[in-house]
């Protein structure tokens, strides 16, 4: 096996043929986070973003997209803001992971959704976990019925503040693929009041990530749906699209509408659109999200952990993150906790609003 290192933007388009025929070899890469425009898209904005091309003879036969941090330390492209990751090969395909690493000079690699099935990092897993997914292979009504199945009395409360908001405000009605950069200003904006207010991070506060958003719906690659009641847009979401799947991204609702529940509507009016053109599966992300599951269909397997070598940097990483990665998945897999830290987050939030 031969690995060679290259810039996502040095890829030529054989490579790029190469890598989205790898895809078709398992219906799980086909995520748009384990697409070549991510990676590429990424790698426009950051200069850590690499890429492993493996090569068996005269044939590739995988490709390991990372970013390599200082002192060896790496991890998935768009680490933080990924649901799912991974080498790209085909399913029977087996690498020394150390190998691996040591071809990209990385010392440790941390991974939070990877694909568990993937032999390669299989001995490295700490947790396993799974990530929702809404199943519209049989088109959206057999979906519907199929979720009202589930969760009878969630579906028919969103139907019915579905039918107030259009009373109260004006006609419903989802525009599936805006491509008003205004609406995608909106949605940050909206996006980023909600970070605020639940004490996260606030992602859009970093410019890169601003920048590779619009990036992604000038290009087409990212969808941006919105929901509107008469003129006024009541919620919108931003999702990734990768032929017949869409990875839910970013998600986020004007508060001012918040008692007609308009995320959850913009949900079903999502689910509506993708059917509609084209896409079988929405993947929802890892969380703790209750109403997730009055959607979902079926799940797929994801797991965290890290794969290290021997050195000094993989040490001291140990030492800064184990700890802080361990708590937080404690309150992930447990309801209860979760409840709790939400909480205290949006608690913490309102008495620093307080003091500026």
């Amino acid at each position: 096996m031969k690995i060679s290192i290259v810039r996502p933007r040095d890829l030529g388009e054989a490579e790029v043929k190469r890598w989205r025929d790898l895809q078709l070899t398992d219906p799980a890469l086909a995520s748009p986070f384990l697409s070549p425009e991510f990676t590429i898209g990424v790698g426009l904005f950051r200069d850590d973003v690499r890429v492993a091309v493996v090569e068996d003879g005269t044939e590739t036969v995988a490709f390991f997209p990372y970013e390599r941090g200082g002192l060896g330390t790496g991890h998935p492209v768009g680490f933080g803001l990924t649901d799912l990751q991974g080498i790209v090969a085909p399913p029977g395909l087996g690498l020394d992971a150390r190998v691996l690493l040591r071809a990209c000079g990385l010392g440790v690699w941390d991974f939070d959704h990877l694909l568990a099935h993937q032999a390669t990092f299989a001995p490295f897993h700490a947790v396993r976990r799974v990530e929702p997914v809404m199943d519209l292979s049989g088109g959206f009504e057999s979906f519907i019925g199929e979720a009202r199945k589930a969760a009878p009395k969630t579906h028919k409360t969103i139907k019915y503040k579905e039918r107030k908001l259009g009373r109260d405000v004006g006609e419903v009605r989802y525009v599936f693929e805006s491509d008003d950069p205004a609406e995608l200003r909106r949605l940050m904006d909206w996006k980023s009041d909600q970070y605020t207010r639940t004490g996260r991070t606030d992602r859009f506060a970093r410019p890169w990530i601003v920048k590779l958003v619009e990036h992604f719906h000038t290009t087409g690659f990212g969808v941006l749906s919105v929901l509107y009641a008469g003129d006024e847009p009541v919620s919108a979401h931003f999702g990734l699209r990768n032929g017949h799947v869409m990875a839910g991204w970013f998600p986020a609702y004007d508060t001012r509408f918040g008692k007609y529940s308009p995320g959850m509507i913009g949900h079903i009016h999502l689910a509506a659109g993708c059917a509609a053109n084209g896409i079988t599966e929405i993947a929802m992300g890892r969380g703790g999200k209750e109403f997730k599951v009055g959607f979902t269909s079926r799940e797929i397997p994801i797991a965290e952990g890290r794969v290290a070598r021997r050195t000094a940097g993989a040490a001291l990483h140990w030492t800064r993150t184990t700890p802080l990665n361990r708590a937080r998945g404690a309150v992930l897999d447990n309801p209860a906790l979760y409840k709790r830290a939400d909480r205290v987050l949006k608690t913490y939030a309102r008495l620093r609003g307080r003091t500026r």
